[in-house]
């Protein structure tokens, strides 16, 4: 793989799976697709989370440039818990600071780092050409702390709607920038 570019979805109007995308943030899937055209990357593949959310975001790249939109599960944003938290932004924190904690039918960090790192390491053994992936806002800070241990609760708290980072390597080493101007 050479390029590996990471998209967080635009502003939506809840956090079901099947939430759309609000009017900014469709004004926003219209942005990114300008934005990702003129960056000048080649994408051979889009792989997105199955959620509607993430989907509309990549849309409107996809159809300029003609690629289909591949949906792996292993995208989809982590669940902290399946019973209502009031707390959730607190427990969220907490789980960045001790990777194994899991509440009752959730993920702990460490289980869905995991579960995205597996993709990633599919596309470096057997892929070539650059990729493009579309997920959630937890999802995507879990993995960029496999690329930097420093990124936390904070660097998940400044992500944006949407955030596009670039990874690759450059000698021996992965590197990671974001390249979200807007």
């Amino acid at each position: 793989m050479d390029k590996l570019i990471l998209v967080r979805h635009s502003e939506t109007e809840g956090q079901h799976e099947d939430s759309p995308l609000t009017k900014t943030g469709v004004r926003q899937a219209q942005a990114l697709a300008t934005f990702l055209e003129q960056t000048g990357y080649d994408f051979d593949r889009i792989i997105s989370s199955p959620f509607l959310r993430a989907i509309e975001t990549i849309k409107p790249f996809a159809m300029k440039k003609g690629l289909s939109i591949e949906k792996d599960e292993r995208l989809e944003e982590r669940i902290l818990s399946h019973e209502p938290l009031d707390d959730w932004e607190e427990v969220l924190h907490d789980t960045f600071q001790d990777p194994e904690l899991k509440l009752t039918g959730g993920e702990s960090s460490q289980e869905a780092k995991d579960r995205i790192q597996s993709l990633v390491k599919e596309l470096e053994d057997h892929e070539e050409g650059n990729v493009l992936l579309v997920t959630h806002g937890n999802l995507l800070a879990l993995l960029l702390q496999t690329y930097n241990r420093e990124i936390g609760f904070q660097d998940w708290k400044r992500l944006t709607r949407p955030d596009v980072f670039l990874v690759q390597k450059q000698g021996g080493e992965y590197t990671v920038e974001r390249i979200w101007d807007r």
